[in-house]
């Protein structure tokens, strides 16, 4: 039969924000509200964490979430997910990240559904609605076929590039044209994460050091679609204040 699973890729240490998935909020550490959160919005679908350390393994364990230990030197999160799914043995693998609390049953219902046809993998986008954060290269955008389907490019510079305007763009710019943030919600076919990392890196992903532009570069398709789910993806303390205060 085949079956679609869900692997979390979870890393201990982080740059930006040292531990941050152990990071607590409100007596739990982040990784649980994750795992929680995903339980809720999607229970029809087996949950696997795929940690590289015991520290991470312990809290999810102890709520009865089943966590892999996988190798520390992995260098991506498909990597990471290719070991785990060695023991899952999923056909297809939804990628959800260990620090995006509010993710939804329709963002992982959309992934589910893009990946269950011909594409080797597949993400989502969302409506960019200020020029600062259109403009910020810590938010990664994605341009894809009109209509939502084929990526095209992930870039971190604002792309599409308003060049009537030297690129000085305001927020009713930036809400009336095709300008996605891409969010870090993937889905694969299993050929594909086995084969990822035997990819050779290709020269755009080196620039960006975006990883996705690997698979692009070596010829495989890319679904896309949208969401307007709101998010928070916890990537420093601040976003950690901000999730709190969400959470009332």
């Amino acid at each position: 039969m085949s079956t679609t699973a869900i692997i979390v890729p979870c890393r201990l240490e982080s740059t930006r924000f040292p531990r941050k998935l152990l990071h607590v909020i409100k007596g739990r550490p982040l990784v649980l509200w994750v795992a929680e959160r995903i339980r809720e919005q999607a229970p029809e679908f087996p949950l696997f964490f795929a940690v590289d350390d015991e520290l991470l393994a312990a809290p999810l364990r102890e709520e009865g979430f089943r966590a892999i230990l996988t190798n520390v030197t992995h260098q991506s999160g498909t990597d990471r997910i290719a070991e785990a799914n060695r023991t899952v043995k999923a056909d297809r693998v939804i990628n959800v990240q260990a620090d995006e609390p509010l993710v939804t049953r329709a963002q992982i219902l959309t992934l589910a559904e893009l990946i269950g046809g011909t594409a080797a993998m597949a993400t989502l986008g969302t409506p960019f609605t200020a020029a600062t954060d259109f403009n910020n290269p810590n938010q990664v955008k994605v341009v894809f076929a009109p209509g939502g389907g084929r990526a095209l490019y992930f870039s971190r510079s604002p792309v599409p590039f308003a060049r009537d305007r030297a690129g000085q763009v305001d927020d009713a710019w930036v809400r009336s044209n095709p300008c996605f943030k891409h969010l870090g919600l993937y889905a694969y076919q299993a050929e594909l994460i086995e084969k990822f990392a035997r990819l050779p890196a290709g020269r755009y992903e080196q620039i960006e050091k975006l990883e996705q532009l690997r698979v692009i570069e070596n010829g495989y398709e890319i679904l896309c679609g949208v969401t307007h789910d709101p998010t928070i993806g916890v990537d420093t303390p601040e976003d950690a204040v901000k999730f709190e205060e969400w959470l009332g």
